[in-house]
């Protein structure tokens, strides 16, 4: 029977005495492609873009992380007819806020 890791450990390979490939046991080649998608979903848009997106995140009520993050998730930019999205938007941020505070 495999023993269960320790509380504060998230399941992944250890960090400093891991001696093996950082795919660990998986396929290489999912490995790398989550990496190259991970890195161009996150590349820093161009100046004008950003402080696009800041100024409609600003009118809707959301951080840009909130607004870039359902442009990344879902693919379409919010509007101000997406009320009920925005909504849910807003309720993940107080729910994650008071989980914090516990």
């Amino acid at each position: 029977m495999a023993r269960r890791p320790k509380r504060s450990h998230n399941g992944g390979p250890p960090l400093d005495e891991y001696k093996g490939p950082p795919w660990g046991n998986g396929d290489p080649y999912i490995f790398l492609a989550w990496q190259a998608a991970h890195a161009k979903a996150w590349k820093a848009p161009s100046r004008e873009v950003m402080l696009l997106r800041m100024d409609k995140a600003e009118r809707l009520g959301l951080t840009y992380e909130e607004y870039t993050l359902e442009i990344l998730e879902r693919g379409r930019h919010l509007r101000e007819e997406d009320t009920e999205r925005i909504g849910a938007i807003k309720a993940a941020r107080k729910r994650r806020r008071v989980r914090h505070l516990d």
